[in-house]
């Protein structure tokens, strides 16, 4: 069984995301116009409506847990339960809907406002998922 999440092909407006995830850097769209950060991209920027002065750019990988859940009933058989997905807001300010890790259950001490830091799940096409864990030095979680 395969207990890795089905992801969708990269796209024209995804292609640049995911090839930096091949290399396990997390990137951002970034408007030159404006200077705003967004995630998911888009063929236009969500503050200033910009459609040329998109672009990636690093982020930090940092953020704090925004909110939670703990599943426990999978959506799909291969999947082990319990895990803990999470809307992480990014150091840069967009949303990023992840899993939190470790999945040792009943969310893990979790608690809304733990500092995160990226990690990376490989995927077996060379992609990789971006996940996050504790930040180094939370010692008030766990």
């Amino acid at each position: 069984m395969n207990p890795l999440p089905e992801v969708p092909p990269a796209d024209d407006l995804t292609a640049d995301w995911w090839q930096a995830t091949r290399e396990h850097r997390l990137v951002l769209q970034r408007c030159a116009g404006c200077g705003h950060h967004q995630h998911p991209p888009r063929a236009v920027c969500v503050r200033c409506g910009d459609t040329e002065l998109l672009g990636f750019v690093d982020a930090s990988g940092d953020g704090t847990v925004d909110t939670f859940t703990v599943v426990h009933r999978a959506p799909r058989r291969d999947l082990a339960v319990p895990y803990t997905i999470a809307r992480v807001r990014l150091a840069e300010g967009p949303l990023l809907l992840t899993r939190l890790t470790p999945d040792d259950g009943a969310g893990a001490g979790w608690r809304i406002g733990d500092p995160v830091t990226v990690d990376w799940v490989d995927l077996p096409d060379g992609r990789a998922l971006p996940i996050f864990r504790r930040s180094p030095g939370d010692s008030d979680g766990l």
